[in-house]
């Protein structure tokens, strides 16, 4: 392999890298709760798969409303850096199992 074919090959993968967008779960589940409702494993699961054809499990989702909460998703989704300021809310489902997760909005930690 010449160093030119070596070079364009680097090239074109640089470019199938740069091309791909990041819609990665905390990217989803963020999309989904930013909009202050109240939602269940369950709902983000069913968005989740409808808007990408992608299936996560209940502790993967889990996961990542728990990575809410860390520094870098608060830092990527322009979520409150002081980490004493709690941006997940969270309560039980009334008469049934599980709880239900909510983003407290942006313009309340101002």
């Amino acid at each position: 392999m010449s160093l030119s074919n070596t070079y364009e090959g680097s090239i074109i993968r640089m470019e199938t890298k740069m091309k791909k967008p990041k819609f990665d779960l905390n990217w989803c589940v963020h999309k989904c709760m930013s909009d202050g409702r109240w939602w269940t494993f369950w709902d983000l699961q069913e968005t989740i798969q409808l808007k990408t054809g992608k299936f996560y499990g209940e502790p993967t989702i889990s996961a990542a409303i728990r990575n809410m909460r860390k520094p870098e998703c608060r830092e990527r989704f322009g979520l409150p850096l002081d980490m004493n300021i709690e941006i997940i809310d969270k309560k039980r489902i009334q008469g049934g199992k599980g709880y239900k997760y909510r983003m407290i909005e942006v313009s309340n930690y101002e």
